[in-house]
């Protein structure tokens, strides 16, 4: 590198120790060390960092206790079973019932807080990559209360929206309040989402990278220390509610193999198409989503297919968090498998169609722990001697790092959401690496940049 080229950098704050090595190259050669950009990180900035952490914990158990009590009250769900167990157990009639219900009170809420907050923002997303980091507390609180509701009832969406637009919302109040400068709000707002993430799933090290890696798209010091310290600081305050022990407990510790290193690399290209249709999937159902008059009506059609298709598959109810378990356990026959492969993203799709909000990241997840455990099925049959949990393993990571296009936040989720995995990073990042690659070159659109509204 030229002298030239190096007096370009300037580290912005300098450091306290100005001398420089001996060899006399200087620290700023290393890129992530350099200037902080429009977003300084300032004494005050550091101040609403913890308070933003602190906010978006207590706003995830909030939200959380919101969700569990729903579920109570429609399915006598309660601790120390799955949802599925809950809504297998319940009538045919309180699982119409159910949904038939959340339909009529979703349209109608969300018609009438859109009706009269129709000029405020609740899109953390394009807030951040757009616009400056300004979002309504109310109508962000009212999207996630009326989310989080409509999901305990049954509809087949992600709760993770919820948590993390209110992380994004806490940012954006505090820094208003504050005078931050619109590049020091988004960065806050980037920490909030990502903090809400890492709160309500104990994943506060890829809470930390979402927020790098997806909202902020930029892996520097500046970015990731501010992310890192509100993520740990949400998920620390969250576990005054929220349990600390994985968000799928008891997966076995499969063992890397061969047959699963061979698997991954020829699943990647596949799990990469695959991704390129459900996004562009989700892409196209999310602008011809039902608006005005129609959105009224819409969610408690849709939500009415959703509870006749539960008749017999009960496991598209909820956000596909007990249909990934099952998959990462290895169990489940590979027919039903194969039919919940296609019906889960179909009825994700009708819901948010209808004009209902709410995440999806659960359900990405769950639609690659399917493909890798079905196409895992038929690879053992012809190359035995490894488990099919670790496929589901596989597939998802493959899933999430292609339909985010965010392959170390999907690898570390995925690690974090299981507590091991491990032994399984070699094929995890193969399959990852190459589904994520094949996206980008196809379509290049992730599940966040295909729900942006129009202009």
């Amino acid at each position: 590198m030229t002298d030239e080229r190096r007096t370009e950098r300037a580290r912005i704050p300098p450091p306290i120790i100005r001398t420089r090595l001996p060899s006399g190259r200087g620290a700023t050669e290393q890129p992530n060390v350099t200037g902080e950009g429009d977003a300084t990180l300032t004494p005050l900035f550091w101040l609403l960092v913890v308070a933003t952490g602190i906010a978006t914990g207590l706003l995830g158990d909030l939200l959380m206790y919101v969700l569990f009590s729903v579920q109570h009250i429609a399915f006598g769900f309660h601790g120390g079973e799955s949802f599925q167990t809950a809504v297998e157990r319940s009538s045919d009639v309180r699982r119409i019932g159910s949904l038939l219900i959340a339909g009529a009170f979703g349209g109608i809420a969300w018609f009438v807080l859109r009706r009269f907050t129709a000029k405020e923002s609740s899109d953390l997303d394009d807030e951040v990559w757009n616009g400056d980091g300004r979002l309504s507390f109310r109508r962000c609180i009212g999207t996630s209360l009326i989310s989080e509701v409509v999901i305990g009832m049954g509809a087949s969406i992600g709760r993770e929206a919820a948590p993390k637009l209110m992380g994004g919302a806490a940012g954006s109040l505090l820094g208003t309040w504050a005078r931050l400068t619109p590049g020091q709000r988004r960065l806050l707002v980037a920490c909030g989402g990502g903090a809400g993430l890492a709160a309500v799933y104990n994943v506060p090290l890829g809470g930390a990278l979402f927020t790098a890696e997806v909202l902020y798209g930029s892996m520097s010091l500046p970015v990731l220390l501010p992310a890192l310290a509100c993520s740990w600081i949400a998920t620390a305050t969250g576990w005054i509610y929220l349990a600390r022990y994985a968000t799928y407990p008891d997966v076995p510790s499969y063992h890397f193999s061969i047959s699963l290193l061979v698997f991954a690399i020829l699943l990647g290209p596949v799990a990469g198409v695959v991704s390129t249709g459900y996004v562009r999937l989700i892409g196209l159902v999310s602008h011809h989503r039902a608006t005005g008059a129609w959105a009224l009506g819409a969610p408690l059609l849709a939500f009415g297919l959703l509870g006749l298709a539960g008749l017999h598959y009960p496991q598209l109810f909820g956000n596909g968090k007990d249909i990934a378990h099952v998959a990462f356990l290895g169990q489940g026959g590979l027919g039903l498998l194969a039919v919940l492969l296609v019906l889960k993203p179909l009825v994700t799709a009708l819901c948010l169609g209808s004009g209902a909000q709410g995440g999806l990241f659960t359900p990405t997840l769950c639609a690659g722990a399917l493909l890798g455990a079905c196409a895992g099925g038929g690879w053992v049959l012809a190359w035995p001697g490894s488990a099919v949990g670790g496929f589901a393993i596989v597939g998802a990571a493959a899933m999430i790092g292609a339909s985010m296009q965010a392959p170390i936040t999907a690898l570390v989720l995925v690690v974090e959401l299981i507590h091991g995995g491990l032994d399984l990073l070699v094929p995890m990042m193969a399959a990852t690496a190459g589904a994520t690659a094949v996206t980008r070159y196809l379509d290049g659109y992730s599940i966040y940049s295909a729900r942006l509204p129009s202009h």
